[in-house]
C-alpha cells in the first residue's frame, strides 16, 4: 500500500484563533468529530464553569492561587487576564501532543497567538473571522452570559482584533448557519500544510 506523505509529515501545530463570540469552540466540537490523529489542546482558567461546560474537556478549571504557582513555575506555555479571569495553555498539553506524533490543536485569543507565534513561528496560524460583524454581535447577545458593559467591552476588542487578521497564515470566515463550511475549510487549511514539502518539525523555542 502506498504511503501517505501527510502521516509521514512532522507533526504540526495548529493555533486557531478569532474574536470572542466567532465560533471557535463550536468549530473545535465539530474538528473532533472527523477522527483526524490531533490532539485538542485544553486551555486552563480562573473563569467560572459554564452550564453544561466539563472540567478536562471545555477547559480545565482551577482557583486562581493554583494558576498563579503553576505560572511561576513556567508551566505555561503563554497565559494572561482577560475580562477578569486568567487563562493559560499548559505547556505540557502542546509538548505531549506533538511527542505522541499527533498534529496539536490550539484554541488562544489573539494576544496569546502573538506569544505563541514566538515560540513556535512555523506553526500553522488560522484566524475565523464572522460573516460580519453584526453576527458577532448577535451570537454574544445570545450567550447572554455577559453583563451590557461587558458585552461593549467584547465588541471592541473583538473590533481591535480583526483588524490583526492579516498576520495569520489563513482566514477562516464562519458565517450564520454555515458552520459546516468553515470546520471543511480549516481540515483543508491543515491537511495543505502537511503536504508542503521540507517542513522542519515542531518544536517550541
Amino acid at each position: 500500500m502506498p504511503s501517505n506523505p501527510e502521516n509521514n509529515s512532522p507533526p504540526l501545530l495548529v493555533v486557531l484563533s478569532g474574536p470572542s463570540g466567532v465560533g471557535k469552540d463550536a468549530a473545535l466540537n465539530e474538528l473532533r468529530k472527523l477522527d483526524r490523529p490531533w490532539h485538542f489542546v485544553v486551555t486552563a482558567t480562573t473563569r467560572t464553569i459554564r452550564s453544561g461546560e466539563t472540567d478536562g474537556t471545555d477547559y480545565i478549571f482551577l482557583d486562581k492561587p493554583t494558576f498563579l504557582k503553576m505560572r511561576d513555575k513556567n508551566e505555561f506555555v503563554e497565559c494572561a487576564e482577560v475580562y477578569g479571569n486568567w487563562y493559560g495553555v499548559p505547556r505540557s498539553q502542546v509538548t505531549g501532543g506533538l511527542k505522541a506524533g499527533k498534529d496539536v490543536i490550539l484554541k488562544i485569543d489573539v494576544q496569546g497567538a502573538a506569544t505563541v507565534r514566538k515560540m513556535a513561528p512555523n506553526a500553522l496560524f488560522i484566524f475565523m473571522i464572522p460573516g460580519s460583524f453584526q453576527d458577532l454581535q448577535n451570537r454574544l447577545s445570545h450567550r447572554m452570559t455577559e453583563s451590557t458593559t461587558q458585552m461593549e467591552l467584547r465588541l471592541k476588542t473583538a473590533s481591535d482584533e480583526l483588524e490583526q487578521a492579516n498576520l495569520f497564515d489563513c482566514l477562516i470566515v464562519n458565517a450564520d448557519d454555515k458552520l459546516g463550511q468553515a470546520v471543511a475549510d480549516i481540515d483543508a487549511a491543515i491537511t495543505a500544510e502537511k503536504q508542503k514539502s521540507g517542513r522542519a518539525p515542531m518544536r517550541l523555542l
